[in-house]
């Protein structure tokens, strides 16, 4: 357990080595890392919740703890988590330290993915510590988030003196940090969102093609394919790129096109669907030339016939 760089001689729970942290948003992000602090032994002193939902997980993850406004968070806190979202961390932060909120030797952490520690210059410039804890998993909001944090890396960004902090705190809820310069961060979160929010739309609209030909349970065709093609691709990189573009088979993608063509026509697909399949196959036809697993006439052909 981290102790408070800068602990009050008045504070009981900083001469314990705990931190009074205070939750800013009870989202999914909040909630969640907010129980895995507790966990670790600190004293969670506040949460904000505004939203109904919000506060019922507030109650559920954090049990006992006060909701309160964010000026009495700050107030009470030695660590303010930070877990708005990514376009008003940088409102929340100003407005913080121009109302006075912020005090010398305070952390303050944010959960944004995108950005680094430079949001935080107005905490910063008033003495506080900025760090920028971003955790690399998709959120439930749940209980069960708790054991998935063991198997989490977290991005971690601070200035050099203040790292091994950020480092520990991931550490104490059980994650694994992972350093990122400040930047590094833009193309870090996009590497993430490519990853996860566009995996998230292939699944859907295979399904739904899949539900439009009458396969109801669609997860259970999709899932073993899915989970196979994901453990490859991590395990062996482009080495892992199969399928028809992949093989350079022209007539299968031309096929695939036409019909999904047809489908979109008929207004049983939606457009999003074949633009979708026609964008993803031409940058894998690049990277299995890039691969050596076809020619560039070959790729050539698939790129008219995707065209098609």
């Amino acid at each position: 357990m981290i102790a408070d760089p800068y602990p009050s001689p008045h504070d009981p729970t900083a001469r314990e080595g705990r931190l009074g942290v205070g939750v800013v948003s009870a989202g999914r992000v909040g909630a969640v890392l907010g129980a895995a602090l507790r966990a670790a032994g600190h004293q969670v002193v506040g949460v904000h919740a505004v939203s109904e939902a919000s506060r019922t997980r507030a109650e559920a993850l954090l049990d006992g703890v006060p909701m309160l406004e964010v000026p009495e968070i700050f107030r009470r806190s030695e660590l303010v988590l930070l877990a708005v979202p990514d376009d008003v961390l940088a409102e929340v932060a100003s407005g913080a330290a121009e109302a006075g909120c912020i005090r010398a030797g305070q952390l303050i952490v944010h959960t944004s993915g995108r950005f680094g520690t430079e949001v935080l210059a107005p905490a910063r410039d008033r003495g506080a510590i900025p760090l920028a804890i971003h955790p690399a998993m998709t959120f439930t909001g749940l209980s069960m988030d708790l054991q998935r944090l063991s198997a989490c890396s977290f991005a971690v960004t601070a200035a050099a003196p203040m790292l091994p902090i950020a480092q520990a705190l991931v550490v104490e809820m059980g994650g694994d940090p992972v350093v990122v310069a400040e930047s590094d961060r833009g193309l870090y979160h996009a590497a993430l969102a490519h990853a996860s929010n566009h995996l998230n739309t292939v699944a859907g609209q295979s399904a739904e093609l899949l539900q439009s030909i009458g396969i109801e349970q669609a997860d259970r065709v999709l899932a073993p394919l899915m989970q196979a093609s994901l453990d490859n691709a991590l395990a062996s990189g482009a080495g892992a790129l199969t399928g028809p573009v992949a093989r350079g088979d022209v007539g299968t993608v031309a096929h695939h096109v036409r019909v999904l063509a047809e489908a979109e026509a008929a207004g049983t697909l939606p457009a999003d669907l074949r633009s979708a399949y026609t964008a993803m196959a031409r940058a894998t036809a690049q990277r299995a030339v890039d691969r050596g697993l076809i020619s560039e006439a070959t790729a050539a052909e698939l790129l008219d016939a995707l065209a098609g």
